[in-house]
């Protein structure tokens, strides 16, 4: 699917719905992080979108009544095959790629913010406050996801 010619900004569940679909739909078809959906947690996707758009719709609107623990499935991940600093930079990237792909706007810029700082807690809880990110700035991005984060010409 092309990106839209004039993006909007996400404008609630049903934005979030769509933008989380297609995200998810690319990490598990990932080579990098997909094992970890297919193979590690085996993600039933139908089951899991209803949760995790619980989850950004309450970060993004304040609005969701999510009330799971979003930490304990990555602990899990982690015990049964580390992440490290590359998963996590590798989800930053398809995060803002799919997020810049389907919308402009303050929803969208902090959904990407909190994509990295979600991932950078996660990384620092399961690894460590000393974990090697990968990056300066305390960040773990990859210098190509600068590009990525380029609005579209």
């Amino acid at each position: 699917m092309p990106a839209p010619r004039n993006p909007r900004d996400i404008g609630g569940r049903d934005d979030l719905a769509v933008l989380l679909r297609r995200f998810y739909t690319e990490a598990v078809a990932d080579p990098l992080i997909g094992p970890y959906f297919t193979e590690v947690a085996g993600t039933d996707l139908d089951a899991h979108l209803p949760r995790i758009t619980d989850f950004w719709e309450r970060a993004l609107f304040r609005t969701a009544g999510y009330g799971r623990d979003a930490f304990a499935p990555h602990a899990a991940l982690h015990t049964a095959r580390p992440l490290t600093a590359a998963h996590f930079g590798r989800w930053v990237q398809l995060w803002h790629a799919t997020v810049d792909g389907l919308h402009r706007g303050p929803r969208a810029e902090r959904a990407k913010a909190q994509g990295e700082r979600i991932a950078r807690a996660m990384l620092r809880r399961l690894a460590g406050p000393d974990a090697p990110t990968g990056g300066g700035d305390g960040g773990f991005v990859p210098l190509a996801a600068l590009r990525l984060r380029a609005p579209a010409a």
